[in-house]
């Protein structure tokens, strides 16, 4: 490859939300041709469900200038595989762009289509690698660039990083480290084209899709897993219980100390004090910040003054 060309290629970026977001600053910060840009499309939000431009729509059109494309779908769509095949491409780069690419859009740039995913490959494939990793008290995850194939995240691998997780890490923080990392290997990937090896067999695992509903905190669990929980699902898709009818979330939480050895078990969902803490399949969670739906978040404390959730009352 001639230095000219490490200084700039023609490419597409395709991805959406915010992780995705460094690494088209980067991109186009170094000085490579971006030819194209791919988003999900607009989408309702807020109250008044006005529609509303992901991270990346904004970030390219109204900042840097460059071209947006917007395709509610890409299979089966002949349209948009010639129209990126025209682009003549040296290599695509996809982050958690939203979209399965086809094989002729695949196959198109001269490089193919680079992928940077947010954990050490085989381990978690698939949409929340950064939520799975914390949920399952990883040590270390990581960043992973990959020359993409038809299957979900089983590409080849090009460049890979290990991040260290704390004992206390919560998804924002990660999130935005590994989103600047991916940015620079990324660049890397481009200007050195290093060789690739395939995944591993062993030790793949899949990190699907989160809803909301996936955020329901299982008193039955222990309070380890429901504190990794509430550090994991922050802000997307948030952690939650129910009492009376009310759904309440769980901004901050930690295990509580353990009780007093005279005290009696209570079953798993029942608030154990004022603090407050509530008993778990093994051990007790502390609740420190809460939020009523339509209020603002408070500290436990403060929520409590407005709330009754006295001692003996089991919450959902």
């Amino acid at each position: 490859m001639s230095g000219a060309e490490q200084r700039r290629l023609r490419l597409a970026f395709l991805g959406s939300p915010e992780f995705s977001v460094p690494a088209l600053r980067a991109l186009h910060a170094a000085g490579h041709e971006i030819a194209a840009v791919y988003c999900q499309p607009p989408r309702p939000a807020g109250r008044g469900k006005h529609e509303a431009r992901c991270p990346i729509h904004r970030l390219a059109a109204e900042e840097l200038g460059l071209p947006v494309r917007t395709p509610a779908r890409l299979r089966g769509n002949a349209e948009e595989h010639a129209f990126f095949a025209s682009l003549g491409l040296d290599a695509a780069v996809v982050v958690a762009y939203g979209l399965i690419l086809p094989a002729p859009m695949l196959d198109a740039p001269r490089r193919g289509c680079l992928n940077i995913h947010a954990s050490l490959l085989p381990r978690w494939r698939g949409a929340a690698p950064i939520h799975a990793a914390l949920l399952a008290g990883d040590a270390e995850t990581g960043v992973t660039i990959m020359r993409m194939d038809e299957g979900l995240d089983t590409g080849p691998i090009l460049l890979q990083r290990a991040v260290p997780i704390g004992p206390r890490a919560r998804n924002p923080e990660l999130h935005d480290a590994l989103a600047a990392l991916g940015a620079e290997m990324a660049l890397e990937a481009l200007d050195t084209d290093p060789p690739s090896r395939p995944q591993p067999v062993e030790g793949a695992t899949n990190a699907p899709k989160l809803s909301k509903a996936d955020g329901k905190l299982d008193w039955t669990r222990d309070a380890a897993f429901l504190d990794r929980k509430v550090r994991a699902f922050e802000p997307w898709p948030g952690t939650f219980f129910e009492h009376e009818g009310t759904a309440i979330r769980v901004l901050e939480a930690e295990p509580a100390p353990p009780p007093p050895a005279a005290r009696a078990p209570a079953p798993p969902g029942t608030v154990l004090d004022a603090l407050p803490s509530v008993a778990c399949g093994t051990g007790a969670l502390r609740l420190l910040r809460l939020q009523r739906p339509g209020r603002a978040p408070m500290a436990s404390d403060e929520f409590l003054r407005g709330y009754a959730m006295p001692p003996g009352t089991v919450l959902g």
